[in-house]
């Protein structure tokens, strides 16, 4: 009597490509993902009923309730403002600027900073506000 021998036969899956489609995945969401950081200032904004949401490509200048000024999460000085900004729009014109301001910071100086961005060539300078409820 003759016995048959059976071969196992292993069988696998290559699951090679499907990491690699994974990690190109992940790569593409990292870069088509924009990331909005805005500084951990304590900030009690104006409000307004007509506010509109602000683009995340715009050019963020904070005015702290103290005075202090940033462009950008980095501190600068008033006079320091019109020549960063019109850095920042050699590579992009229709880049729009946001103030973002402390409702107690007086008028003179949010004035001074809309100017400043102004005169730097920004077409589009806006206030960020607190919408309304209702």
């Amino acid at each position: 009597m003759r016995f048959l021998r059976s071969q196992a036969v292993e069988t696998s899956i290559d699951i090679s490509p499907l990491i690699d489609m994974v990690f190109i995945l992940l790569i593409f969401f990292m870069v088509t993902t924009t990331f909005v950081k805005d500084l951990k200032i304590d900030l009690e904004r104006p409000k307004a009923s007509t506010a509109q949401r602000a683009s995340t490509k715009a050019i963020r200048v904070h005015i702290e309730r103290n005075g202090a000024l940033y462009l950008d999460g980095r501190p600068v000085k008033l006079w320091m403002i019109q020549t960063r900004i019109r850095d920042e729009l050699k590579t992009d014109r229709g880049r729009p600027v946001l103030v973002i301001t402390d409702k107690h910071v007086p008028a003179e100086q949010l004035i001074e900073v809309v100017d400043q961005c102004r005169l730097a060539g920004a077409g589009d300078v806006g206030v960020a506000t607190e919408m309304e409820a209702g």
